[in-house]
C-alpha cells in the first residue's frame, strides 16, 4: 500500500464537483442561488447545448469588490456565515464556499461583476482550476457568471452526461424550482438562443400559472395555514385532477427546493383518504419557519433538510393539505366531465364493475360479538335521509310515488342541484343551475358511510384471534417498537408479542382483516409505528378498516332509488367533507355544463 499523502486541491476541487455539479443542472442551481443571495431583482439566464456548452447568469444584485473576486473561486471561502452560530440558522440559500471553486475546476469559468457603488467592473478567468489575474471588465451592475465547456478536463465524467435534450429539461426543472419559490424576482430564460421564458416579478399567482400551467391554478384548492412561527401557504390540486404519472410536486422550506421524507409522507397522508392508488398528489406549498428549527447542512446539494421538531412539522403540514382538500360537495368547485376528459383522458383509472350485491352484506359484521356496536353505526349511517337518520333503506322496495323535480329556486342553495333519474342502478342524474350533474351513487354513498364511521369509531378494533400464533423472525428495533407502542398496536387490533430477542409472535390481528397475512400485516403497521410514532400508524390503519366496512356498507348498483331518495343523498353529499372523492380516491360526481352539452350538439354553430 501507497503512503498516505495529501490531495492536491485542484484533484480535491474535482472529487468535490462530482458531488455539487453532478450536471449542468446542478451548476445552473448554484449560479442562481448565488444571485439570489446577492438580493438580485432581475436574473438573466442563458444556456447552450443543454448547459454542456454554456451557461451564463446576469443579475442586477450587489456585485463582488475586486479583491474578493479570487476568494469567490476557492474552495470554503463565503460571505454568508462566520461561525458556528451562523450554521445553525441559515437565512441564505448558499453557504458551503465551494460551489464556484467545485465548476471552476471542470470547466472554464470568467466572472465579471461591478459591486455596487463602485465606478468599475472587474473580471477573473478560472480554467479547470487555474485562475487568472483580475482585470478591468465593462459591467454596468451587478454580476455575470459565464461556465462553458463542462467537464471539458474530466472526460471520464463528461460521457456520463445525456444527450442534450435531456441535459436541459433538467436545467428547465432547476430553473421552474427557483423561479417558483422567489416570484418577487423577475427571470428571463433563453436556450440556444431561443427566448423561452420572461417572468416578471407579479406575485406567486401569475408565477404559478407561467410556470405550471393555468389548469394547475383552477383545479387547485388553497393552503393556508399559520401557526405562529410555521406558515403553510400555496396550493394543493383536487384528487380528481391528480396526475397518473410522474407529478408536479414541490415544496420550498424558506425559500429553498426540497425533497423530504418527512414531509412527502406528510402530503401523502393528507391526500389518502381522497385519491385513487394509482395516482399522485400535485401540490407547489411554501413552508416559512425559524431557520433555527431546520437544518439545511445535510448534503453538498442542499436539497436535504432535518427539522429539529419533525413530528411537530409533519402533523401541521398534513392538516393543512388535509384541512383544504376536505370541501364538501357544496363547497368544492364543480368537476367538468367535458374538461377532465379533455385535458386528462389518459390518467383517467379504469372503470371498477360494480357487483350487484344486496345492501345487507353489511350483516356479516355482526358475527362479531366485540364489533357489534360499530356494526351497528355501520348500519345507521347507510340512512340518507337527514330527517330519518335510521333505516331509510328500508323504503327501498315499498311503493313509491314518483314526483317531478322541483324547479331551482332563485338563489341556489344546492350546488348538486335536483335529481332528474336514475341510469342503469348506477348513476344519478340531476340537474343545476350550470347544467347537467352525474353521480355515481355507491362511490358517493361510500364516502358519506365512511365520514360517518370515523365520526362514530370509538377507539379500538376488535381483535380475531389466531389459533395458530405466526411468528416471524424481527429486527431489535421492531421488538423494541412493540413493547415500547403496545397501547397503539391493541387499539389496531393486533395481538403481538416478543418470543425471543429476535421473534415476534402475532396471536391476533384486526378482526374486518381475519383473511390477511397476519405476519406480513404485523411488520407493515411496525413499520409504520418506527417511522412515524403510534398514533399516526393507528389512524393510517384505523381508517383503512373503516374504509372496508364503507365499501360494504354502501347503496350497490341496481338498486332503483325514488327521486325523493336520490335528493336526499345529494343532500348529504353536500354536508359530507371529501364528498367529491369515493375512500379510493374516484371521483363521485362530474358536471356537464350547458356549454359542454351545446358543444356536444354543435349549437350556435
Amino acid at each position: 500500500m501507497s503512503a498516505i499523502r495529501a490531495l492536491p486541491d485542484l484533484l480535491i476541487n474535482q472529487i468535490a464537483a462530482g458531488e455539487v455539479v453532478e450536471r449542468p443542472a446542478a451548476a445552473l442551481k448554484e449560479l442562481l442561488e448565488n444571485a439570489l443571495d446577492a438580493h438580485a431583482t432581475q436574473i438573466d439566464i442563458d444556456v447552450a447545448g443543454g448547459g454542456i456548452k454554456r451557461i451564463r447568469v446576469a443579475d442586477n444584485g450587489a456585485g463582488i469588490e475586486r479583491d474578493d473576486l479570487p476568494l469567490a473561486v476557492a474552495r470554503h471561502a463565503t460571505s454568508k456565515i462566520t461561525s458556528v452560530v451562523d450554521l445553525e440558522a441559515i437565512a441564505t440559500l448558499g453557504f458551503r464556499g465551494e460551489a464556484l471553486a467545485s465548476i471552476a475546476a471542470v470547466s472554464r469559468v470568467a466572472i465579471a461583476s461591478r459591486a455596487a457603488g463602485r465606478p468599475h467592473a472587474w473580471r477573473i478567468e478560472v480554467e479547470g482550476g487555474s485562475v487568472g489575474a483580475v482585470a478591468p471588465a465593462a459591467l454596468a451592475s451587478g454580476t455575470t457568471v459565464t461556465v462553458e465547456e463542462l467537464y471539458f478536463n474530466t472526460p471520464a465524467r463528461r460521457k456520463f452526461l445525456r444527450t442534450e435534450a435531456t441535459e436541459w429539461a433538467h436545467c428547465d426543472e432547476a430553473f421552474r424550482r427557483i423561479a417558483l419559490a422567489h416570484d418577487a424576482v423577475a427571470f428571463t430564460l433563453t436556450h440556444n438562443g431561443r427566448a423561452l421564458q420572461r417572468l416578471q416579478a407579479a406575485g406567486r399567482r401569475t408565477r404559478v400559472e407561467a410556470l405550471l400551467g393555468d389548469p394547475f391554478l383552477r383545479h387547485a384548492m388553497i393552503v393556508d395555514a399559520d401557526a405562529g412561527e410555521v406558515k403553510l401557504t400555496g396550493l394543493a390540486v383536487r384528487p380528481a385532477y391528480a396526475a397518473g404519472g410522474p407529478a408536479a410536486q414541490y415544496v420550498f422550506v424558506n425559500g429553498r427546493f426540497v425533497r423530504d421524507r418527512m414531509l412527502a409522507h406528510a402530503l401523502r397522508e393528507a391526500y389518502r383518504d381522497v385519491l385513487h392508488h394509482e395516482r399522485q398528489p400535485v401540490y407547489a406549498l411554501w413552508l416559512t419557519l425559524d431557520p433555527r428549527r431546520v437544518d439545511v447542512n445535510v448534503h453538498p446539494q442542499k436539497t436535504e433538510v432535518r427539522f429539529r421538531d419533525a413530528g411537530a412539522i409533519h402533523q401541521f403540514v398534513r392538516h393543512a393539505v388535509e384541512r383544504a382538500l376536505a370541501a364538501t360537495a357544496a363547497e368544492q368547485p364543480a368537476v367538468s366531465a367535458a374538461e377532465r376528459l379533455g385535458i386528462a383522458a389518459a390518467h383517467l383509472p379504469p372503470r371498477v364493475p360494480q357487483t350487484r350485491e344486496h345492501v345487507g352484506a353489511v350483516a356479516s359484521f355482526g358475527a362479531l360479538p366485540a364489533a357489534e356496536s360499530l356494526a351497528h353505526e355501520t348500519q345507521r349511517a347507510m340512512a340518507l335521509d337527514t330527517n330519518e337518520p335510521a333505516g331509510f333503506y328500508r323504503r327501498l322496495f315499498g311503493e313509491r310515488a314518483e314526483a317531478p323535480p322541483p324547479a331551482l329556486p332563485d338563489e341556489d342553495a344546492h350546488p348538486l342541484g335536483f335529481a332528474l333519474a336514475q341510469l342503469h342502478g348506477v348513476y344519478i342524474l340531476a340537474q343545476n343551475r350550470g347544467g347537467l350533474i352525474l353521480v355515481d351513487m355507491h362511490a358517493a354513498h361510500e364516502r358519506i358511510v365512511y365520514e360517518r364511521l370515523k365520526a362514530a369509531f370509538d377507539g379500538r378494533v376488535p381483535v380475531q384471534p389466531l389459533l395458530v400464533p405466526a411468528t416471524f423472525a424481527a429486527e431489535a428495533l421492531e421488538v423494541a417498537a412493540v413493547n415500547e407502542h403496545r397501547e397503539a398496536l391493541d387499539a389496531l387490533g393486533f395481538d403481538v408479542s416478543p418470543l425471543g430477542p429476535a421473534t415476534l409472535a402475532v396471536r391476533g390481528i384486526p378482526a374486518p382483516l381475519r383473511d390477511a397475512d397476519a405476519a406480513a400485516l404485523a411488520r407493515a403497521v411496525l413499520h409504520d409505528i418506527r417511522e412515524f410514532g403510534g398514533s399516526r400508524a393507528l389512524d393510517a390503519r384505523r381508517d383503512e378498516l373503516l374504509a372496508t366496512m364503507a365499501c360494504h356498507a354502501a347503496v350497490r348498483a341496481n338498486r332503483n332509488l325514488t327521486v325523493a331518495e336520490m335528493n336526499a343523498l345529494l343532500r348529504e353529499m353536500q354536508a359530507t367533507e371529501r364528498a367529491g372523492q369515493c375512500n379510493h380516491g374516484r371521483p363521485t360526481w362530474y358536471q356537464l355544463t350547458l356549454q359542454d352539452l351545446d358543444r356536444l350538439f354543435m349549437r350556435g354553430r
